[in-house]
This record gives C-alpha cells, sequence and structure tokens, in this order.
C-alpha cells in the first residue's frame, strides 16, 4: 500500500496543522503493536493513532473508537510516565523516508522541563514505535525490541544507544528539485512507462510503485524541458495540498495526489478520514482474527470433528437404508433350506420377490443353513433398530454444525468488543472451559448491547451482533408487534424494526442491514424473511439464538456498506 515516503510528507503537513503545540491528555494500548495518543489541541481533541502493525503500519489522527484495556501494557506505562502533559512541539520527516519524529518537552517531578523524541518507523514488518531521550541518543523503550541476536546493526532495546534506520543511497526528491534534476535525464532515457517508474523508484526516496507509476505518466505528457520541470514541481506541490482519494488502477489503494475521476472511487475531506475509511474494515479483520485466535481454532476443530462424524453417519444411514436385502435373502434361505448344502460359501436361488430372477446369497461355511437365515434376519433388525438412533444422531451433528457455522460467521463479521460475549456463549455450551480469576469462578456475562440503526424516517432498528444479543433482542426487548429480519437459511444477526408498520423504504433499509450482518454479505442478491415478533418462538433446550417462525414474507436486496454507514450516522 502507498503509505511511502510521498504519502508520509502529506501526513506531517496535515498533522502539523492539527496537532502542533498541542498537549498530550491521554495515552492507551489497544492492540499489541498500535497506540493511541489524545492530544489537546486548538480547542479540540485529536486521537493520534500510531500504528506499527506489519501489514497497516500508519500515522493518523483517527475517528474510530477503541476500547482501552483495563491492564496497561509495559511500553504503555512507560510512555504515561514519561508523556502525559508533554507538549508537541514539532513533527517532522526524516529526509523523504517513512519516519516521523515528534518532539516533545515534558516536565519531572522537579517541574524541570526536558525533551523527549517519539519516532514512528512505517517500515512493513520492521514498524516500530520508539521512544527516545535525544539527549543522550538513548532509547527509553519500544513497542517492538529487537535484541541483538534478530539485528546485530541496529538494537532496539531500552537503553541501547538510537540508531536511525540506515539510510538508501537515493535523492530526496523535494531537495533534489532545486539541484541537478536527474528526473530530465530519466524520462530523456526512458520512454516506456513502467520503466520509468521502475527508475524514478531506484532514484527518488519515498517512491512506491503506485506514485511512480503517476509521476511517470504526468511526466510523459511533456513536449520539453520547461513543461518537464512545472509538472515535476506541480506533483511535488500536491503532496502539500493533498486530494485524499480512494483509487482503483490494477488494484485498490489510496493516495494523496489528484488521479483521473474515472480511477476515483471515493474522496474524502482528510488524510486522516481517508485512511479511517481504506483500513477500518481490513485492520478491524485482522484484529479480531488476532484477539479470537483461540475461539476461531476452536470452531475450526469442533467443525472438522463434526462434519467427519456427519459423514461417517450419512454412510451408516445409507447402510441401514438397505435392511430389507437382509431381510428377502433370509426368508429365501428359509424358504428353499432343503436345497442348501451345509459347507457353502454362496448359493443363487430364485427372488420371488423379483419375477424368481436367481439372487446370489453369500453363506458361512461353518454354520448350517438355518443359522445362516438367522444370521440374515439378526442383521436386518439390527439395521433396522439404527436407523431411529442414526437419524437422531445426524441430526444432532447437523445443527451443531450450523450452531458452530453461526458462530464462524459472527466472529467474521464481529468488532472486537463483540468477542467477550461470543467467548462467554462458548463456555456455556461447553466448547471452552471457564478461565479462573482469583478464588471465585466469573460466571456474570459482559452485557453489550445490540447496535442502533436508524432509518430515512428515523425509526430506530436494532441489529444483535452475537447469539446471546439475538436472544436478548428478539425474545426479551423488542415489543410482540415488532418487525424481525433474518437473512433466509445462512446465519446471521436477528434485526429489529421497533414499529408495527413501518414503510416500505424502512423494511428495504432493515433487510439490507439483515443481508450485510450475515453470512451473504458478499451476495448479489439476498433473500431476506421478515415476520412480527409475536410469531417467532424459541424450542425448548435449543442453542443460544435459535428460532422459529411460521407466516413470513421475503425481500431481496443486495448488502450495501455505504447505505450500512449512512444507517449507523443517521441518527
Amino acid at each position: 500500500m502507498p503509505f511511502d515516503g510521498l504519502f508520509t510528507h502529506a501526513m506531517v503537513t496535515e498533522l502539523n496543522q492539527h496537532i502542533l503545540h498541542g498537549r498530550i491528555t491521554k495515552i492507551s494500548q489497544p492492540y499489541p503493536n498500535e497506540v493511541i495518543i489524545t492530544l489537546r489541541a486548538q480547542r479540540h481533541n485529536y486521537p493520534l493513532l500510531l500504528s506499527a502493525h506489519p501489514n497497516y503500519a500508519r500515522v493518523q489522527i483517527t475517528k474510530i473508537p477503541y476500547d482501552n484495556p483495563p491492564i496497561p501494557t509495559n511500553f504503555t506505562m512507560m510512555l504515561r510516565k514519561y508523556l502525559e502533559g508533554a507538549v508537541l512541539l514539532k513533527i517532522s520527516q526524516l529526509e523523504n523516508d517513512r519516519v516521523i519524529n515528534f518532539e516533545l518537552t515534558a516536565r519531572n517531578e522537579l517541574g524541570d522541563a526536558f525533551a523527549l523524541r517519539l519516532s514512528v518507523e512505517i517500515m512493513g514488518r520492521h514498524s516500530n514505535v520508539i521512544l527516545i531521550d535525544p539527549q543522550q541518543n538513548k532509547i527509553l523503550d519500544a513497542i517492538k525490541h529487537i535484541g541483538p541476536s534478530q539485528n546485530r546493526y541496529r538494537i532496539l532495546l531500552p537503553g541501547a544507544e538510537y540508531l536511525a534506520p540506515p539510510q538508501q543511497d537515493k535523492c530526496d526528491p523535494f531537495t533534489e528539485a532545486n539541484q541537478n534534476g536527474q528526473y530530465l535525464s530519466l524520462v530523456a532515457n526512458y520512454p516506456n512507462r513502467d520503466v520509468l517508474a521502475k527508475q524514478l523508484q531506484n532514484t527518488y526516496q519515498g517512491f512506491s510503485r503506485e506514485h511512480a507509476l503517476y509521476f511517470a505518466d504526468q511526466l510523459h505528457q511533456a513536449q520539453n524541458k520547461i513543461e518537464l520541470s512545472k509538472i515535476w514541481r506541480n506533483c511535488l506541490q500536491q503532496v502539500n495540498c493533498p486530494t485524499p482519494v480512494i483509487v482503483k488502477d490494477t488494484k485498490v489503494f489510496f493516495t494523496c495526489f489528484a488521479y483521473s475521476p474515472k480511477q476515483v472511487t471515493k474522496k474524502m475531506s482528510s488524510l486522516s478520514e481517508l485512511l479511517d475509511e481504506f483500513y477500518q474494515q481490513k485492520a478491524t479483520h485482522d484484529r479480531v482474527h488476532q484477539l479470537g485466535g483461540q475461539l476461531i481454532e476452536v470452531i475450526k476443530n469442533h467443525l472438522h470433528k463434526d462434519r467427519k462424524k456427519a459423514k461417517k453417519l450419512t454412510q451408516a444411514l445409507q447402510t441401514s437404508q438397505q435392511a430389507d436385502q437382509y431381510r428377502i435373502k433370509g426368508e429365501i434361505l428359509t424358504t428353499y433350506l432343503n436345497q442348501v448344502k451345509r459347507g457353502e460359501q454362496q448359493i443363487e436361488l430364485p427372488n420371488y420377490y423379483d419375477q424368481q430372477k436367481p439372487l446370489p446369497i453369500k453363506l458361512a461355511p461353518n454354520l448350517s443353513p438355518a443359522k445362516n437365515a438367522q444370521k440374515y434376519f439378526k442383521k436386518y433388525q439390527k439395521l433396522k433398530n439404527s436407523v431411529a438412533y442414526v437419524s437422531k444422531q445426524l441430526n444432532l451433528t447437523n445443527e451443531e454444525i450450523d450452531y458452530l457455522e453461526g458462530i464462524q460467521t459472527q466472529i467474521e463479521l464481529a468488532e472486537p468488543q463483540d468477542l467477550p460475549e461470543i467467548k462467554t456463549e462458548l463456555q456455556e455450551q461447553g466448547y471452552l472451559k471457564f478461565q479462573k480469576k482469583g478464588k471465585k469462578k466469573q460466571t456474570h456475562r459482559s452485557k453489550s448491547q445490540p447496535e442502533k440503526f436508524y432509518a430515512s424516517d428515523q425509526t430506530t432498528i436494532s441489529v444483535g451482533k452475537n447469539n446471546l444479543q439475538n436472544d436478548q433482542l428478539t425474545l426479551k426487548t423488542a415489543a410482540k408487534s415488532d418487525i424481525w429480519l433474518h437473512a433466509k437459511n445462512v446465519p446471521g444477526s436477528h434485526v429489529i424494526i421497533h414499529a408495527s408498520q413501518p414503510s416500505q423504504t424502512t423494511l428495504l433499509e432493515a433487510a439490507n442491514l439483515a443481508a450485510y450482518f450475515s453470512k451473504s454479505r458478499n451476495s448479489a442478491t439476498v433473500p431476506v424473511d421478515y415476520v412480527m415478533v409475536k410469531k417467532i418462538r424459541k424450542p425448548k433446550g435449543a442453542r443460544p439464538g435459535f428460532v422459529i417462525y411460521e407466516g413470513q414474507k421475503t425481500l431481496f436486496v443486495t448488502p450495501d456498506k455505504e447505505l450500512v454507514e449512512n444507517l449507523r450516522k443517521s441518527n
């Protein structure tokens, strides 16, 4: 993704406009590789996200809410010790590299001011957030510790001397433009777009593949050196006056450059809003998989066992349905006992159930003809008796598969704060053991609430995000006259329209929510059942989230993420 040196340059410009001279009021670390530092500046609170995630590393002001963990990490405690109350004096970029330095001033217990530097390195899996004492050039702490066994050249441990990332033998485009202008010879020597883009990457700092191609396209439009210099300066100037857009070319990416309107899929008002829009779903999905790894593994293992069991039970049921063949063979043997000789291994006898056609019958040579017949009758009776048991077990196994697939879907659609209730449910259903905390076992549930949306006419719509919420919402919270919706025949959320006679528009909007929060989220057309709550009932002993209903009607909708976001914001 193009969070390259050019985008970093643009982000530093934006951050300077909003949080420079701000005071740090709050520090939290909601996830292992991410820190949220809240600054008070210009009469506003700005949550600054510093991410060292291997795939989504970035720096931005974020509007996405994060939960503050009850137990702070050691890195969080170190940041709070040094940075709470500190004032941000300067935000700078290391040349045109993906390194942002925040220069701060804080006060010790005696009230004396001292300098600090918080350095964020956005370098893929090597990304890091490092707190530095600039006077002694010592590392106070880092979000990722790198010891000598991992990197002999650059140790990132508390107390170690801080070394900046190794410099590349490339030019800073923002200073080189005023010197010898190497891009002039590059354009002259490389008329091919892809080759020129590669040469720009090799020559200049901070050019991702996407942005190098953009520069190549722009530069190739020049007719002479004067136009070429003007285009080069205009392209670099866009970094200081960015156009935050999401672009679809060979792939979808975010950028700060003014791409062709045909390529732009979405335009935002700021770079930070752009990153929230681009990363929210990707980062949330990754965090859910990171935090819910144990739950995912447990469900995956149980599903594997259940599917294997269901396959064996289905085979057993198919075999048991052939029980009549054993009965027929037993009856024919009994009828023709006088033609059967002891010691034979097989005999053919006329099948009076099938127009006297010869029927081959295997025999046990050590048994008498009568006992061979009795053996077939016993097999018949055993298989006949097993049909009811196998059918029951197969139904129970298939029900468990449906239930676990539903939980799997809930985790796929969940946000990190939804996971504790899913874990509680799995504990109550016996798939996970309760964890002892102190002397007593915690048996209470975390009381999260279904998410609320508002239709175009401001009718309230509630959406359950897990089975415990679904049961509470449908069976206890909703009025009998409210309208219940659910994606047809697939795992998904219970959706309640809190009105007895909603408009057709509200019905379609709620159906869209039901489709979006279901396993069919990415389908083109999703059938959604809707019915009054009074026609919903839960069978005795049914698993959480399972209900039955009758008298429903069905709508067909296409899940629309933008509509969901609008319904979320319309209150």
